[in-house]
């Protein structure tokens, strides 16, 4: 090459040979610009899919559960606001795309809900208590109640 014309300040090789699948688990660092000044973010969670392969307008979405509710981030493979990309862990899956990831944490979440039930003891303090436990933890209110007295 005579002279090598930089079109980008992102590192096309690196990304375009980066082996991002569906199922892996990776940390994207991303830069945010605040009051002038840039600082690094991580963002980690599950690739859920790959889509338009290594071509310029490739993108890659990423799911995670941040307090308790589900994030999802599509980013753009060779964007310049993406510092680096980290491979955390390596999944096998059985899908191109991972959308009915989503379906599933919320089924989950319902059917734990189901498992629980409110309880109220007697000085007003409510418990949240699975309804397996129930009645040993009644029964134990109802002790130390009686021994107060």
């Amino acid at each position: 090459m005579k002279n090598a014309v930089k079109v980008s300040p992102v590192d096309m090789e690196a990304r375009k040979n980066l082996d991002l699948r569906p199922g892996d688990t990776v940390r994207v660092w991303q830069k945010i610009e605040e009051k002038g000044k840039t600082r690094l973010q991580a963002f980690e969670g599950l690739v859920l899919a790959r889509k338009h392969g290594t071509e310029a307008g490739g993108t890659f979405t990423v799911r995670r559960v941040a307090s308790g509710v589900g994030v999802e981030k599509v980013y753009p493979i060779y964007s310049p606001m993406i510092d680096r990309i980290e491979l955390v862990k390596r999944s096998r899956v059985r899908r191109a795309k991972l959308y009915f990831i989503r379906d599933k944490v919320a089924r989950e979440a319902r059917r734990q809900l189901r498992r629980t039930r409110m309880m109220v003891n007697v000085s007003g303090v409510t418990k949240v208590v699975a309804k397996e436990e129930a009645p040993a933890v009644a029964e134990a209110e109802t002790a130390t109640e009686a021994k107060a007295e």
